[in-house]
């Protein structure tokens, strides 16, 4: 789209040159035919776009979103003034530690949750997730268009509620023992209902 810009502004500036100086009327002509093939370069160009393997493409034009013709891996031929927003859709890992180097942020990121007992438990937590190919178009329109959006408006904020939701039910002591599983498998129930419903898995 840049080329096809400069090629269109390279093209005015030799016609504009050539016409109102006759001593640069060859210059002028060569800068205009260069503009010209730079242009057409530049539209053939835009007109393709080539989504990696592990990505996907949602099609934005004009702020409007193509919600029904997502881009999967390959080459593919679009309007040249389409702009293409793509998402990696490998799995993705964020992990909220009390250890500094092991999080995804700096410090201690540990959640702190009550149990039934009462007591105050710090609890690490690692989730994995990816963004569901086919709701693409989705995320774009109520995420945003970038992962670290994705991950700071529903991944952390769904993951830390989920996690103090479901501590109440447990003690402390079995927390970390003979329910521990248990309470892995609500969370992980729990964090799939949230995630469904806005476009990751």
């Amino acid at each position: 789209m840049i080329l096809l810009i400069f090629g269109i502004i390279l093209a005015l500036v030799g016609i504009g040159l050539s016409r109102t100086n006759p001593k640069a009327l060859q210059g002028g002509r060569m800068l205009a035919l260069g503009g010209v093939v730079l242009a057409i370069f530049g539209f053939f160009t835009s007109m393709v776009k080539q989504i990696e393997p592990g990505q996907v493409g949602v099609k934005k034009l004009f702020g409007s979103v193509d919600t029904t013709d997502v881009l999967y891996n390959g080459l593919h031929v679009i309007n040249p003034l389409t702009e293409v927003v793509t998402y990696d859709t490998k799995t993705i890992q964020y992990t909220m530690s009390a250890t500094h180097s092991e999080g995804d942020q700096i410090g201690d990121d540990a959640i702190r949750v009550l149990t039934s007992d009462g007591l105050e438990v710090v609890i690490d937590l690692t989730v994995l997730f990816h963004i569901d190919p086919k709701r693409a178009p989705f995320v774009l329109t109520s995420l945003g268009s970038s992962t670290l959006e994705v991950v700071e408006k529903i991944v952390r904020p769904q993951a830390k509620t989920k996690i103090r939701d479901n501590a109440v039910y447990f003690d402390a002591v079995s927390l970390f023992s003979s329910k521990r599983e248990a309470f892995h498998d609500k969370i992980y129930r729990d964090l799939n209902s949230a995630f469904s419903g806005r476009g990751l898995i």
